[in-house]
């Protein structure tokens, strides 16, 4: 049978330009975060299946890519349910795992524990433009601070990150999921509704106001003057010139104060430090789809592009659901490979990239001369240059295009016969 030179549908491959770029990213990220206090981990790519179908990652338990129990464990024949031939799967995403890592590992971290993780990814979803089966995931957390400093520092960390990579005028869009619910009870919402209205309320950008009355009311979540009545609420505080004021006074009793108090100190913390290269705005439509978060959540938005490219939030019970005792957690995630994707589109150059020069060694030159050769190139490495040791090719001409293209801007070409060197 013939092999095949396909790759797995909805995953590529990634060619050496990309990978620079990716890895320049890379680098940024991990220099950035490092300046925080963020500390870098690594987990598995195979989770424990009861953990993925925790009912914690939202649609995305939909999309794992599930693996089968091995050797004598696996027993398709007399299997009734999925359970009893799957015991594993690959991650969908970074917050599960270290939730999990976090829950193994606590008496060995610090407390705050702020840890940055960078992995893939898979999700068995519909390939389309810049989204794939395998993506990569960039993720900061803090673990143990109980107070608005976790949401303070991370969104001051990953916006430097983004600016430093050269992108502007994108915003922070932020929100409260105690606020989202202390909204619906205000309107009159029942309580067991809470995630189905706030799924419809998720579309308000696609469908707008009027389409999401419509789909709250053909679910019968409440009457059209309930239904009004929420989003007349919106509209409100769009209005306002003080949101989280309107807010405060609109939902007395509903909503304690301290909330309150302590998501404008998030607002005003960030507006005091940050840089002209982003906004912050109070979002009050603004879900984020997962329901493990607790408190304050947050997305990056780039109306420049058209979508947004990370967000996060708080999640304050996820670790109680392994070790039975809550901690307090916080996390964000920055889309790795759509930032990637609008930097090549871009036409994104590398700055301050080191000299690189190619050694094109003739094929029959070895011993001693080798050794030469490889002794010099080491030497150049250490001055800080970078360098390339690769036989030449009968078609030298085309090969030094090649590797022009790929930056490279010297080339020092090494004979048998020393007149030619």
């Amino acid at each position: 049978m013939a092999l095949s030179k396909k790759p797995v549908t909805g995953m590529k491959d990634i060619l050496p330009e990309e990978m620079r770029i990716r890895d320049y990213v890379i680098g940024v990220i991990k220099e950035t975060y490092g300046k925080f206090g963020f500390t870098s981990i690594e987990t598995p790519c195979v989770e424990n299946i009861a953990n993925l179908t925790s009912k914690q990652g939202g649609d995305n338990e939909k999309l794992i890519f599930k693996i089968l129990k091995r050797g004598e464990k696996l027993n398709v024949a007399a299997a009734s349910t999925e359970e009893e031939v799957v015991d594993g799967g690959l991650r969908y995403d970074l917050t599960v795992p270290l939730v999990r890592f976090y829950s193994n590992n606590a008496a060995n971290l610090p407390t705050p524990f702020k840890a940055l993780q960078i992995g893939n990814v898979w999700r068995a979803d519909r390939p389309q433009r810049g989204r794939y089966r395998q993506f990569m995931q960039c993720d900061i957390d803090i673990f143990g601070e109980a107070s608005n400093l976790a949401e303070i520092e991370l969104i001051l960390a990953t916006t430097t990150t983004i600016s430093r990579l050269g992108f502007r005028n994108f915003q922070i869009r932020l929100n409260d999921r105690r606020i989202l619910k202390a909204m619906a009870a205000w309107a009159g919402f029942a309580e067991s509704d809470f995630d189905e209205v706030f799924i419809t309320l998720d579309k308000m950008d696609k469908i707008g106001g009027d389409g999401v009355l419509a789909e709250l009311l053909e679910k019968g979540f409440g009457d059209e003057a309930q239904c009004g009545k929420y989003l007349g609420l919106f509209d409100e505080i769009r209005k306002s010139e003080d949101g989280i004021a309107c807010l405060r006074e609109k939902l007395e009793g509903f909503l304690d104060d301290d909330v309150m108090t302590s998501f404008q100190e998030i607002v005003d913390s960030v507006k005091a430090t940050k840089a002209d290269t982003f906004e912050l705005v109070f979002d009050p439509t603004l879900v984020r789809g997962m329901s493990y978060y607790t408190g304050p959540i947050f997305e990056i938005a780039m109306p420049e592009f058209g979508g947004s490219c990370g967000g996060g939030g708080r999640y304050d019970k996820m670790v109680g659901k392994f070790t039975g005792n809550d901690v307090p957690a916080c996390g964000f995630s920055i889309g790795f490979e759509r930032i990637v994707m609008l930097l090549m589109e871009s036409g994104f150059q590398i700055p301050e990239t080191p000299e690189k020069i190619a050694y094109l060694v003739e094929k029959g030159v070895g011993g001693e001369r080798l050794c030469q050769v490889i002794a010099k190139a080491q030497e150049e490495r250490a001055a800080g240059k970078q360098i390339l040791v690769a036989r030449m090719n009968k078609n030298k001409k085309f090969q030094k295009d090649q590797l022009t293209a790929e930056g490279y801007s010297d080339f020092v070409e090494i004979y048998r016969d020393p007149l030619k060197n």
